[in-house]
């Protein structure tokens, strides 16, 4: 199932795994593809450290310099979008989600041509196989 949401940008995929589970799997997948991982964030594990309570959620934050270089060398703005980003969380009835922005919409955000995105549509693929 994906959300492409009401034109936010925001694409939601439902896991079969934990918030852990799914976020190890996706940086495996960013591993093997030779991606950099650039962070990953336990935004729960943070939350108890200062003493407050979260649902599990974590960001990784990952890209490939071949891919997005180019996008923002012919447009710098895109910068403030990229690295790519897929943020995994649990809602209150313990379900496990992806997010990530659309590429499409992140086209259309900073006017870029198909070419210069069509790279970042990998995240889709990545996604999904890190939720199933």
């Amino acid at each position: 199932m994906q959300d492409h949401g009401s034109g936010d940008g925001i694409v939601t995929v439902a896991s079969q795994h934990s918030v852990d589970d799914t976020a190890d799997k996706l940086v495996a997948l960013i591993e093997e593809r030779h991606l950099l991982l650039f962070a990953r964030i336990d935004f729960h594990a943070d939350a108890a450290r200062a003493g407050l309570a979260m649902q599990p959620s974590q960001l990784v934050v990952f890209g490939n310099p071949r891919a997005g270089t180019p996008l923002m060398q012919a447009v710098p703005t895109a910068a403030l979008d990229l690295p790519l980003k897929a943020l995994i969380w649990q809602d209150d009835d313990e379900r496990t989600w992806v997010s990530y922005n659309a590429t499409d919409w992140l086209q259309r955000r900073h006017r870029a041509s198909d070419e210069l995105v069509k790279p970042l549509t990998a995240i889709e693929a990545l996604v999904n196989q890190a939720a199933n």
